[in-house]
Order: structure tokens, then sequence, then C-alpha cells
């Protein structure tokens, strides 16, 4: 018998227990459940789970001179670093050299400025609602211009780790102006997610996606939307596809950079399965977006060390990030670094500053240093990863609602549409950008905007 012929056989084996094991899986189909618990509290224990009231209180985000100026201090008093290996680059992760440099640039013209910064994170209104125990901080943005409640169309938009309400500056004011390309204006609802920035983090396990997913449908009913779009990446990307699943009927539609499929294993199989033939499965030009599998699988695996420390021991990494502004900066720019493009590897500075300022940057560090939130973010690994969240199984649920995916080349993890169109069964728009990484909103606003836009005006109805 054939060497190749040897090979078929054993990769047409592997890949049958693969199906019969998404089989089994997959014997107990999941369901919407019927009665959604719209107030689980998860404020502090002791605390009245229907006290929430209806009040939506504006915020200012405020820091006396004495907490930027301890900063400033932590950011002189650096122990000597490990100098990096010769001719590494971002290979061994954040380059120190390069480190170091934003440091400097941190601790003087960033600081010498914070009053500056502070305002330009104001220039938007900033709210907080207290919502199933917890105090959540939203911005809301809306056209000054127009008042036609039929030309107003509601948007909330989420984000995901390590990134914050900070992504969608860029963005928000081409969602809120009246320009050609539209017939309406957005009211563009940017929440920090729970445990996120100015969001008050739960204070008992299980808050875990599908849970968050009732936070922001209860959130948009208190601004006075029971039908809205959703845009998203990353979690906010999960925490969409969640609510258009959970509440189909009210979910206008959803718009996400980072789209996947169900979560079963068949998806894994089916996608072994095109990586023998993608021409088949794939227009040839898109291939590379999904294509080979293993490659980009051990991309994720190389970029996935942080996945396996935040879904496991969220609490210790966190430790060793909190108060301690030189190791948050390294953590969180290093994935603005990479996740941008894998191939800013290799270059001395991360490719940082090609798409992104460094006041721009810094402006997210902040956020977790001063909301001290960097351990309750990433519970939300953990969270999702529980055997709980897991056996709900509310992704493999395929979701009608109308959907629309941007799919930028450098994304850590898409699907193609035809993986994709058996959970959205309604997806009207799938477009493929030649740059881009995960950071779209931020990085790359224009293309972005362009993409919600070209969604929403198939489906406004004046």
């Amino acid at each position: 018998m054939g060497i190749v012929l040897r090979i078929a056989i054993i990769l047409i084996g592997i890949l049958l227990a693969f199906a019969y094991r998404a089989i089994q899986e997959l014997s107990v189909t999941p369901r919407v459940p019927k009665n959604i618990e719209f107030f689980e509290y998860w404020g502090p224990t002791g605390g009245d789970p229907y006290g929430d009231g209806l009040d939506v209180h504006p915020f200012n985000i405020s820091y006396p001179s004495t907490v930027i100026e301890r900063l400033r201090q932590q950011l002189y008093d650096v122990p000597p670093l490990a100098p990096p290996l010769e001719d590494t680059a971002f290979d061994y992760g954040f380059n120190s050299d390069r480190l170091m440099e934003i440091v400097k640039y941190w601790r003087t013209d960033y600081l010498d400025r914070w009053a500056e910064r502070e305002a330009y994170l104001n220039q938007f209104k900033h709210y907080k609602t207290k919502i199933q125990g917890l105090d959540i901080h939203f911005i809301r943005a809306q056209s000054t211009e127009v008042r036609n409640p039929k030309r107003i169309v509601p948007l909330l938009m989420m984000h995901g780790w390590p990134g914050s309400v900070r992504e969608f500056y860029d963005i928000i004011p081409k969602l809120t102006a009246m320009t050609n390309d539209k017939q309406y204006v957005f009211d563009v609802i940017v929440p920090s997610l729970p445990g996120y920035g100015w969001s008050r983090a739960a204070s008992r396990p299980g808050l875990a996606p599908s849970k968050i997913a009732v936070i922001m449908k209860n959130l948009m009913a208190r601004l006075g939307y029971r039908r809205f779009y959703i845009q998203g990446g990353d979690w906010g990307a999960a925490i969409g596809n969640l609510m258009a699943i959970l509440f189909e009927d009210d979910i206008l539609g959803v718009h996400l950079n980072m789209c996947l499929g169900s979560g079963s294993p068949m998806t894994i199989v089916k996608m072994i399965v095109a990586d023998l033939a993608p021409k088949y499965f794939i227009e040839e030009e898109f291939i590379d977006y999904y294509h080979p599998f293993w490659p980009r699988n051990h991309q994720l695996i190389v970029e996935g060390g942080y996945f396996n420390l935040q879904a496991s021991k969220p609490d210790t990494i966190g430790i060793a990030l909190q108060n301690n502004p030189i190791g948050l900066l390294a953590y969180i720019l290093e994935k603005f670094s990479t996740w941008t493009n894998p191939a800013n590897r290799n270059l001395s500075d991360g490719g940082l500053e090609k798409y992104f300022s460094l006041d721009a940057l810094l402006d997210n560090v902040m956020i977790y240093y001063l909301t001290n939130s960097i351990t309750t973010s990433q519970r939300l690994y953990a969270e999702a990863f529980s055997i709980v969240e897991l056996s709900r199984k509310y992704e493999f649920i395929p979701t009608n609602v109308p959907a629309a995916c941007a799919k930028f080349r450098h994304e850590l993890m898409q699907h193609p549409d035809w993986i994709l169109k058996e959970h959205f069964t309604n997806l009207l728009q799938s477009n493929h950008y030649d740059d881009g990484g995960h950071f779209a909103a931020m990085q790359l606003p224009d293309d972005l905007y362009n993409d919600i836009v070209q969604f929403v005006n198939r489906l406004y109805v004046r």
C-alpha cells in the first residue's frame, strides 16, 4: 500500500473519530431558555436584588493629582529589567528596551498633559446606572442636529479584553454625524463591561458572557430601547452573538468583527476537511484568511499563553499586574502589537505606532490602572470557560437575526462564510479587508464605520 494512501486512510480515520465525538457532544440539542433571569443579582452580599431603581447619573472621569503623581513615581522607580536577547525584537514578548522608551514618555510627556488627556476622555457624555446590583458605566453619544426619532438608530457597541470604551473614540463622531452616506444618525451606547473600567465587578462567581448579555439587554431597556443594533469585537462579539440568540426578536441586526460560527466540535471537523482542498469552499483570494488550518492554529497557540492563565488562574496573574504599571503596560501593549499583525514580532518597536498613537495606547492602559480593574476584567475568561457556562451550549443555537461580519486580515480567529451561515442563518454581509487586526475600531475606524453603515443601510426603513 502506497504511503499517500496510508496517510489518507489515517486522516480519514482521525476525521471520523472527530465527527463521532462531535455527534456525541451534540446529542442533546440546546435551547434558548424560556425564562431568562432578568433580575439575577450580582452585587454585594446583602444587597437588594430589586433595589436598582431607574436612575441614570452623569459621570465624570476625574482623579486627584496625588494619584497621578504616585503613578509618576512608580514609573521612575523601575528596577533594572533584563536586556532583550540579540536580534529578537518582540519574539520573546515585549522588548524591554522599547518598554523603557514608552515608560519615559508615559511619566513625562503624557502625565505632564494629564489634564488634557482627562478632558479628551470626557469629551463624550458618561453615565452610570445600577443594573442587577452592579454600577454599569457607559458612554452615550447622540446627534445634536437630528430630533426625529425615525432617523435615530440605537447602536450598542461592546469592547473586549484588553480594550475598553477608549477603542471607540475615533468612530463615535462618525456614527453620530449626519452624513451623505446614511439617512439617519446613530444613538451610540458604549458600556464598560462588568469588571472593566468604571463598571463594577460581580461579587460572586458565575457572571459569564450569557449573563452579561442579559445585563446589556437591561441597560438598553433602561435607556428606552427594546429593539436595537449591536456591534462588537472580541468579548463584545461573543456577547453580541449571545444577545442575538437569547433575544432574537429584539435585535435589529448584529455586526461583528471577529466572526465565529457555532462552538460545536463539528466546526473544527469542517475546517480540517476544508483544509484538504480549500478552493472548493472559499474564493481563492480569501483562502489565506482561514487556511492553512494548522499554521493558523499554531499562531493561536503562540498568542494564547495569556488565555490559559486567565481562564484558569485570573487572580494570580492579576495580583502580578495590579498596582504594577510597568507590568500592566507590557502585558496590554504586547497584545496591541502582535494582535494587530503577527509580523510585528519582528520589529524592534513592535509596530505599535504604525496605527496607534502612544497617547491612545496609554489612555487605554490608564483606564485599567486608575480603575484597578485588570484582575476583575480577566475573570471573564474563567467564567466563560467554566463547566456551568460551557454546559449551556447557547452558542450552538442558530440565530436568524440579520448579521454582518467585517473580516480583517490579521484577526486572531474567524470563520469562513460557509460555516458562519449555519449559525447566522440571515448573514447579509461579509466583507474582507486587506489590512487590520483585532482592534479594528481603534486601528481602522473609517473601514469599520463604512462596514457598519453599509449593513444598516440594507435594513433601515424610515
